[in-house]
């Protein structure tokens, strides 16, 4: 529920407006915004995202990595809807080439804002690295124009985070978010996907976004990226769970509880949000 005037009262009714023209309704969303905060913008990133670079480095490694010949060379990093940037300012933070896509272009003229706002916020956390680039790039995340726009290959990013992403898109889109993300992602056992699960605890028959989103969803798609996957009448993932992964599918190598995570996603004094790595099998 929105607050200002010019905004939709109900977000899941306006974005239902527009059917198959999906990512439309999040640009008119942000065009109708102004550059102001939409409901669902913190302004901060999740605490439990930046827990996971600190803690975690012993499976995704650090933002400096070193290729087949023994170069060094500094990580890329990718944030899909990256809605103010702030996430891809953290990671910058830590030492990544960190690159923000957002379908709308007002979107990407507010992640430049809060860059040139914030951005000395966040502190370089390991002088010896440096802060990584700081990239802002319209397109759509589906299609490859934008990584044409960075003059980039697929498969060229070396962390993927995906947070409020997953749950704002249909679940139509589902099994394309998870093809792409095998387009995107570089090769086992450099390439990880950060997903940061959010909201678990909603129930799945209500209408998004934000969208549902289960463990077992998340499980399901990224096992079989591309493959449709059932959902029963409340809109629960039903796929069988003994089923074989594809040979395209992405291997969860880690889950947990977070700590600490925003509010949205603790009820009752219990953080509900899971965070899940994931790559390719080896």
């Amino acid at each position: 529920m929105s607050n200002d005037p010019k905004l939709p009262s109900s977000i899941p009714e306006f974005i239902a407006k527009y059917k198959e023209n999906y990512v439309e309704a999040w640009a008119e969303l942000w065009n109708k915004s102004e550059g102001k905060p939409l409901p669902f913008d913190k302004g901060f990133p999740n605490p439990a995202f930046e827990d996971t670079l600190i803690e975690k480095r012993d499976i995704i490694g650090g933002p400096i990595g070193r290729d087949a010949q023994g170069n060094t060379y500094r990580k890329k990093a990718l944030v899909p809807g990256c809605g103010r940037g702030v996430d891809v300012l953290l990671l910058a933070s830590f030492g990544y080439d960190a690159y923000g896509l957002e379908y709308s272009a007002t979107a990407v003229e507010v992640c430049k804002e809060e860059q040139a706002k914030n951005g000395d916020k966040y502190n370089v956390r390991d002088a010896e690295i440096g802060q990584g680039k700081i990239t802002f790039v319209q397109g759509d995340f589906f299609k490859d124009t934008w990584l044409e726009k960075l003059q980039l290959r697929r498969n060229s990013f070396d962390l993927i985070y995906d947070y409020t992403f997953f749950c704002a898109l249909d679940p139509s889109m589902r099994p394309q978010w998870a093809l792409r993300h095998t387009q995107l992602l570089a090769d086992s056992p450099r390439g990880h996907l950060i997903c940061l699960e959010f909201p678990r605890h909603k129930d799945t028959s209500l209408q998004g976004p934000p969208w549902a989103s289960t463990s077992e969803a998340y499980m399901a798609h990224l096992n079989h990226p591309g493959e449709e996957i059932p959902y029963d009448a409340n809109r629960q993932c039903s796929i069988d769970p003994s089923k074989a992964p594809s040979p395209q599918g992405l291997e969860r190598v880690a889950y947990w509880q977070p700590a600490r995570t925003h509010e949205v996603g603790i009820v009752e004094g219990e953080v509900q949000d899971r965070v899940s790595i994931w790559r390719r099998p080896n």
